[in-house]
Order: C-alpha cells, then sequence, then structure tokens
C-alpha cells in the first residue's frame, strides 16, 4: 500500500535516495547496515522493557503484546518489525523508500511473519486518518529529516493517549563527530560516506524542546555504548554518542 504524503513532508529526499541506493543490503549481517545488525539485540531488549513496564504486561509468555499496535517510523529493511510482530505486535511499518519497503514485504514473507508495510510518511498517515497507535518506534530516523520538530510532534499525534514511543539517535558532540562520522564512515568504514550530518544530529534538549507543548511525559536520555574489543553495545549513563529516549502520553481516562 503506498500512503501519498501530505503537502508537507519532513521527509529528505537526499536521505531517501541514500538508503534505497543500497536497500539490497538491509538483511546481510556483514553488508553495509552490519552496524545496525550488532545494535539491534541492545535496541530490541530496551523496547521490549520499556513496553513491559509501561504497559504493566507480565513478561513469561512468547507473545507479550498481543492486541497491541505497532508503528515502526523508517522501518527500512524491518529488521525491528519482524521481532516486534513475533512478540505480538500487530505492526505496521513504514519508510519514505519504496524500495526498502519492496526488500522489507519480500523479507517477511520468506520467513513467514505478517507485517503491513506502507511506502509512506508520517505526514501521509495523519493526513489518511490512521487510527493511532499504542508503541511508535522512531529509531535512527529522526536525524534523517528535513524538519526534526515538526517530525517528532506528528509522530505524537499518531499516538494514542496511554500509548510510549521509543527514539533512537546520536548525539551533537565532538565525540559524535570524531567517532559516528569520520570513524564510523571513513575509517572503520562501517557505514558509507555521507549516511549521517554532523550538523542534524540532535542533542536530548533540544528533542525536549521540540515537544516542550506537546502533552507528553519525556524519560532519559539512556546511552547506548559500544565496546570495540568485545564488538558488543550496551546501555550506559554515557550519552555523548548515540542514545534513546521514552515518549509517553498520559491516559486521558486518569485525568479528572
Amino acid at each position: 500500500m503506498v500512503i501519498e504524503p501530505a503537502p508537507r513532508s519532513s521527509i529528505d529526499p537526499a536521505d531517501v535516495a541514500r538508503f534505497s541506493a543500497i536497500a539490497a543490503e538491509w538483511w546481510n549481517p556483514r553488508g553495509k547496515f552490519a552496524p545496525l545488525h550488532r545494535f539491534n539485540p541492545v535496541r530490541l531488549a530496551f523496547i521490549r522493557e520499556e513496553a513491559v513496564r509501561h504497559f504493566g504486561l507480565e513478561v513469561g509468555g512468547r507473545t507479550p503484546f498481543t492486541g497491541l499496535r505497532l508503528l515502526d517510523i523508517g522501518c527500512g529493511g524491518g529488521l525491528l518489525c519482524e521481532p516486534m510482530a513475533r512478540l505480538g505486535f500487530s505492526v505496521t511499518g513504514v519508510d519514505a523508500s519504496e524500495r526498502n519497503i519492496a526488500v522489507a514485504s519480500t523479507h517477511a514473507a520468506e520467513v513467514g511473519v505478517t507485517i503491513d508495510y506502507r511506502a509512506g510518511t508520517v505526514e501521509g498517515l495523519l493526513a489518511a486518518d490512521e487510527p493511532a497507535f499504542d508503541v511508535i518506534l522512531n529509531m535512527e530516523v529522526v536525524e534523517h529529516v528535513a524538519d526534526p520538530g515538526a517530525f517528532l510532534r506528528d509522530c505524537v499525534r499518531l499516538l494514542k493517549p496511554g500509548g510510549l514511543m521509543v527514539v533512537a539517535t546520536l548525539n551533537r558532540t565532538v565525540a559524535s563527530l570524531a567517532l559516528a562520522k569520520f570513524g564510523a564512515e571513513y575509517v572503520l568504514r562501517w557505514l558509507p560516506r555521507g549516511t549521517h550530518d554532523w550538523n542534524k544530529f540532535l542533542k536530548p534538549s533540544e528533542i525536549q524542546r521540540f515537544l516542550a507543548g506537546a502533552d507528553v511525559v519525556l524519560e532519559g536520555p539512556f546511552g547506548v555504548l559500544y565496546d570495540p574489543l568485545s564488538g558488543q553495545w550496551s546501555l550506559g549513563s554515557d550519552t555523548r554518542m548515540n542514545y534513546m529516549m521514552t515518549i509517553a502520553r498520559p491516559r486521558t481516562d486518569l485525568i479528572d
């Protein structure tokens, strides 16, 4: 299904084209998206733990999130959509790149996972009056959009009262310029050159400022650290590079 974008769009066409050009690499753990494959376990654990805590769910079953709708914005090839669907979520994956959606849809069909994949934008979902979601994943996307403030506020509009959004992005610091930009793209060559624009990295205070007028509760930032010796990622207190935040909408039935 293709969602027509609204007249105002937060997408950056250059970034969409850049990721479309390497769309076939999404499911290759040693390819151009290898860093995301290494990053995925800590992202998945964080999302699962935060959602279980937020919704007060039991953790014993294999599908604790049955009955909840999840939206993965900028879903790429589906690296998060598929495990979320296996945990019981009814998953919708949206990406501005039709090539990404084609790759994601093909892989989901091959492994027998049902996911509602759509080529489109947040603005397109709003224009189509899409029902709100219980959980929204906003992972490594906001640093690629043209207007991050409007993008985040539009995402909140798609979140149900009582819902939870998880944001992951890169901090705009000297450390991230040296390591996440030049180190990852030019020295280690983990990512194609030009993948990131350091000037578009966001400080946690900027995300808080963008959502200052919204009826939401923010928690974090939670630092995400990389150990070059073990090759593993983990949560920590250092937010100079990667970090995650949670954004919750209060439940309207609890308001007097």
